[in-house]
């Protein structure tokens, strides 16, 4: 009877391990939920047409209105001081964050590349929203995303994707320049960001 006691203790405290360490589900959006994708260059397109930046091509995935609030230029900084107008224009069920690059390219202290990423997940959590963050990588050879994106999401609870920039910008048929990806290489980030809101259980 103590022997199967213990096992039935031992399996609980597995199956608690196991879903403590599982990522961050999200609530399944409705077909009239609008998506917001908010960043910078590599949101708003930089480098192929509007129709073939990554919003456009997961809108037509998804079946979803997707909002491309990209842009060019935007570091987290910037990205703070005008998203509360963005969220308010189009209050979005689900935004998809991706800032950092241009914080890196500009050598700003990671730190407050962090910070500035948990007050932008506040400000969105605030108005309502989900989040979903997205890592980009270092802009050096074989960077990846760095520390911070996988810290910020595992304290605040979030959903990180941060292979899909990673894998298209290492891959020279995928990329318009060093930085930034062609119409190949956004609909490659579109389809592995809907394939992760599937397994996310937004879609």
């Amino acid at each position: 009877m103590l022997a199967a006691r213990r096992y039935v203790f031992a399996l609980v405290a597995i199956l608690f391990l196991v879903a403590c360490d599982r990522a961050p589900t999200l609530p399944r959006l409705s077909p009239h939920d609008v998506i917001l994708a908010f960043g910078d260059s590599l949101t708003h397109g930089t480098g192929a047409s509007e129709e073939t930046a990554y919003p456009a091509v997961l809108a037509s995935l998804s079946g979803h209105t997707v909002i491309n609030a990209g842009v060019p230029g935007d570091t987290t900084a910037t990205g703070l001081r005008r998203l509360p107008a963005v969220l308010a224009e189009y209050k979005p069920r689900l935004v998809l964050l991706c800032l950092g690059g241009n914080d890196m390219l500009r050598q700003q202290p990671a730190a407050t590349t962090e910070n500035n990423l948990r007050l932008l997940v506040q400000t969105i959590r605030a108005s309502g929203a989900e989040v979903v963050l997205i890592g980009v990588p270092e802009p050096k050879l074989f960077g990846g995303a760095p520390d911070f994106y996988a810290r910020v999401a595992k304290d605040m609870k979030l959903p990180l994707e941060e292979e899909a920039f990673n894998d298209v910008l290492k891959d020279n048929r995928l990329k318009s320049d060093p930085i930034h990806a062609n119409a190949a290489g956004y609909r490659v980030v579109a389809e592995r960001l809907d394939e992760f809101l599937k397994e996310a259980g937004a879609l």
